[in-house]
């Protein structure tokens, strides 16, 4: 894997920055890619100050013109993209009743065209390399569903559904394509969110979890660097949930 260049989205903190950050410490060449340029320059610094190579990029991934440029830009840095992390998103809350049209439409427009799209730009370099990996990142959510974020979990219940598809269109190209459904994780953006909304009873929420102790971003990133790698090639359209036994699938 030493040398193949991963483009990690909604990648300036979280889930995303721990991937950024794993992936160029087994020598992979990172593309970090957000909406903050700041955040994602932050991660960038972290990354080289370690010995690694990594490039901030700003772009929305629902913007399709701004993701082309964006990856580019990577594969001028650092050669063809041939492992992909689907992470960027929102996760709003709002009352069933209370969501509109242009809500929902964003929340779709987000999480699963984005995650259309971006897959669509860099699958090229990988089906002329014969060998990528493309990892998406949904949401427990959409597997138990989410009380305040119906808009939320149907969009991630979509990449779920694009995971499966998606690994059969490309399997004959030599890619492979998974999805990591989190549980609960600590620090994150979304998780403080969903704190605040739900007036979380932290140790109610550990009680919950089989293992004893909330998740956090290097969990996420543990499953998505062994999904990148060569051992996992026999491996595709799966779900690999990582929530600490509390969802068995």
């Amino acid at each position: 894997m030493t040398k193949k260049t991963a483009l990690i989205t909604g990648a300036a903190s979280g889930i995303g920055r721990a991937c950024a950050i794993r992936m160029a410490s087994e020598g992979r060449r990172v593309g970090v890619l957000d909406v903050d340029l700041a955040g994602c320059q932050a991660v960038v610094d972290d990354i080289t100050a370690a010995g690694g190579e990594a490039i901030a990029l700003q772009a929305s991934i629902a913007d399709r013109a701004a993701v082309e440029a964006a990856v580019a830009q990577l594969r001028d840095a650092f050669g063809p993209v041939l492992i992909l992390v689907n992470n960027a998103g929102i996760a709003p809350f709002k009352r069933f009743e209370e969501i509109t049209d242009d809500e929902w439409d964003q929340v779709f427009t987000i999480n699963a065209k984005g995650t259309f799209i971006v897959s669509q730009v860099c699958t090229p370099d990988m089906k002329a390399a014969g060998w990528g990996r493309i990892i998406n990142i949904s949401s427990s959510s959409a597997q138990t569903g989410s009380v305040d974020q119906v808009h939320y979990s149907a969009t991630k219940g979509a990449v779920m559904a694009m995971t499966k598809s998606m690994s059969q269109a490309l399997a004959p190209h030599g890619i492979t394509v998974n999805n990591v459904p989190p549980g609960a994780v600590a620090g994150t953006k979304m998780f403080e969110a969903g704190k605040e909304s739900f007036k979380m009873d932290l140790d109610m929420l550990k009680r919950m979890i089989p293992v004893g102790r909330m998740g956090v971003a290097d969990d996420i990133a543990n499953a998505v660097s062994w999904l990148a790698s060569e051992d996992s090639g026999y491996v595709s359209g799966q779900t690999i949930g990582i929530n600490g036994g509390r969802i068995a699938s």
